[in-house]
């Protein structure tokens, strides 16, 4: 039973969540469709009454240009509004009324007539200003039943009315622009759970539906709680997404929809309105969900025979892992029990918790072991590079500050805490080399010949032949063997240049040559701060890499990095002329100097 629940439970409920949210999912694919679908009607929308507008508009800049109304009586001027009428099939009607004078107009016979031309012809120029375009509402034909739009544009002159373009367009073009929806009854949409696409204009009535009969009709469709909603917001141009309740004939559906506005102008507006049933919208959810049930229910079924079978071939191991378990907690590898106990997950329990409290204990000892070890090894190397330091009083300390100052140059360049680690060791042996060379030229207060300065360039080779025999210190290697390498190849001892040399080697170069400057010598005084970066500064791209000398400098501003003697100041941003440096004992001074 334990199985058969372990099995069919999660089953059931993840394949119902599932199907919750493959709800949720179709529900926004479905707004996103009708939503996009309505936008672009609209838009469609839009641009037809842009077309016939524009066109209106050239009819009376044309007039305004020429400016002689008089060849409104020539068959010319008749003969061109008529190939308008033939270009544009959606044009009914082009009348022409100047102030003084007879009005043109030619038309289509078979769909208005002439006294239908005047009659909304003049119901138009009578809301007539200086305005571009004036856009009259939605009016059904008595005779041809064709539902129109009328647009009347002025012609100028001097600011003055000199005469007047009026067209009467059939929003039959509209039914063309929504041709992708199957014609059908009202009652038919209502009952199959199809999608319904309409527009309707201002005043709720229908300008396209479906169901023709709607149109004709002139039936207002403000029942519909959507309808109201774009009624309300339609002035605001927006597009949305609408759950409603609707009734049709006494039967309540629940719908989604969406509506969209298309403007000709702030006179006329459509609304662009799709909805459907929302049963019928979903109705793959439900059978998603009878087929969860069905796939649960056989997996649950399949989990129960296959759990139960490998539940009692796990019964043995079990029992030999505790008895392995139990030996290597007491240290003892080679016997091997096979007691037959009933109780086998407690004993494998009690077993682990105990080689895991033992294990824990020697992990705890070696860790231990490893500080301790790690102490000792950073405390030998501090009192080794102490007691090179202390051969000369100038240079005491010289190794911990440079060990300092690299460890901030690092920081402020992203180093993790293992990579500074390493660092911080290389940079405090980078002078181990110089435990081989005389004292008479380490502690010279004087310049050293070229002979001493020969041999004092070779303390970093002699600490690579120290170090080196030591496998332990290969990662601090770089540092005390190439940190008087220089980016331009002019350094020693290799002569490297640029990317070969070792970041770890750039870095201790400019911390030694930073604490060189900044501390009194017997050839020199500590030089100040600022002049002590602007002259490393000096030297970047020669014998500095420029990432780690801007690095020094922001550690400095940031206070990282404080010399003997020194303060936070703010970055350098000028350099002093270049000059050639040399290394002497502990660090970057003038030529041959000790």
């Amino acid at each position: 039973v334990t199985l058969f629940l372990v099995g069919l439970v999660p089953v059931v409920v993840t394949g119902w969540l599932l199907s919750e949210r493959s709800a949720l999912e179709l529900r926004a694919v479905e707004g996103r469709y009708q939503t996009q679908l309505v936008q672009d009607k609209a838009r469609q929308i839009e641009m037809f009454g842009q077309r016939y507008g524009d066109l209106v508009a050239s009819f009376a800049r044309a007039f305004e240009l020429s400016n002689d109304f008089s060849l409104l009586s020539s068959a010319t001027a008749q003969q061109k509004l008529g190939r308008s009428l033939q270009e544009n099939p959606n044009l009914l009607s082009l009348y022409v009324k100047p102030v003084t004078g007879e009005p043109l107009s030619v038309y289509r016979t078979e769909i208005i007539t002439g006294g239908e031309v005047e009659k909304l012809s003049s119901q138009i120029l009578a809301r007539l200003g200086e305005r571009n375009l004036v856009w009259g509402q939605p009016q059904k034909l008595p005779a041809s039943g064709e539902l129109t739009l009328t647009i009347a544009a002025p012609v100028l002159k001097n600011a003055e009315i000199t005469a007047a373009v009026v067209a009467v367009v059939s929003l039959g073009e509209i039914s063309r622009i929504m041709s992708e929806t199957q014609s059908a009854s009202e009652k038919e949409l209502w009952e199959s759970g199809l999608p319904i696409v309409f527009v309707v204009d201002e005043q709720g009535r229908a300008v396209f539906h479906p169901d023709s009969q709607v149109v004709k009709s002139q039936k207002p469709l403000t029942n519909l709680k959507i309808v109201q909603e774009w009624q309300s917001a339609s002035r605001q141009g927006l597009s949305a997404l609408v759950p409603f309740t609707a009734e049709f004939e006494n039967k309540r559906h629940e719908m989604i929809g969406a509506y969209s506005t298309a403007s000709f102008n702030k006179e006329l507006i459509f609304g662009v309105i799709v909805m459907q049933d929302e049963n019928t919208a979903l109705a793959s959810v439900g059978e998603m969900r009878r087929q969860t049930w069905l796939i649960s229910l056989a997996l649950a079924v399949a989990a129960l025979v296959v759990g139960s079978f490998f539940a009692r071939q796990l019964t043995h191991p079990i029992l030999e892992l505790v008895s392995a378990a139990q030996k290597i907690a007491d240290g003892d590898l080679s016997n091997r029990v096979r007691p037959k106990s009933t109780r086998e997950l407690d004993t494998l329990g009690a077993a682990f918790n105990l080689m895991s409290d033992r294990l824990e204990e020697h992990i705890a000892k070696l860790a231990k072991a490893a500080e301790e070890n790690r102490e000792l090894f950073v405390g030998t190397v501090k009192a080794l590079a102490a007691a090179i330091d202390g051969k000369d009083k100038y240079t005491r300390g010289h190794s911990e500050r440079v060990a300092r100052f690299s460890v901030a140059i690092g920081r402020r360049m992203g180093m993790d805490e293992k990579e500074l680690e390493t660092l911080r060791i290389s940079a405090l042996l980078h002078d181990v080399g110089k435990i081989a060379i005389d004292d008479n030229i380490l502690k010279k207060p004087s310049a050293l010949t070229d002979e001493e300065f020969e041999i004092m360039k070779t303390h970093p080779q002699r600490g690579y032949k120290i170090m080196s025999q030591i496998p332990a210190m290969k990662e601090y290697l770089a540092g005390m063997y190439m940190h008087h390498e220089m980016v331009n190849g002019q350094g020693y001892p290799q002569g490297l240049r640029g990317e070969e040399i070792p970041l770890q080697a750039k870095i201790v170069s400019v911390a030694d040559t930073f604490d060189a400057m900044t501390t009194d010598r017997p050839y020199q005084k500590g030089m100040k701060l600022e002049d002590a970066l602007n002259r490393i500064r000096s030297f970047v791209g020669t014998r500095y890499d420029g990432q780690v000398v801007e690095a020094l400098v922001h550690a400095c501003a940031e206070g990282l990095i404080r010399p003997v003697g020194g303060a936070i100041i703010k970055p350098p941003t000028k350099t002093q002329p270049q000059t050639q440096l040399q290394d002497g004992g502990g660090g970057a001074v003038p030529a041959k100097v000790a």
